[in-house]
């Protein structure tokens, strides 16, 4: 199920979060006005389960999840 998404998270994400999601694995962090645009390579659905699950302990407010062909920076 090899996927990019585009995570919509609300707000700017703190030093301690940006460093857990970039350490995470292959993905992009962009900030927009009032939320922080997250781009990720998915390579199976348990790599997803586990962004998702690290997005709640770092009790991120996920505002919109879009499958997408592939990462603007791809």
């Amino acid at each position: 199920m090899e996927s990019h998404y585009v995570f919509r998270v609300s707000g700017r994400l703190s030093d301690r979060a940006a460093h857990a999601v970039v350490g995470f694995g292959e993905l992009e962090v962009a900030a927009a006005p009032l939320e922080t645009i997250i781009y990720c390579h998915v390579p199976d659905e348990e790599h997803l389960h586990c962004l998702l699950a690290l997005f709640r302990v770092l009790g991120l407010d996920m505002v919109s999840l879009q499958q997408v062909p592939r990462s603007p920076a791809a």
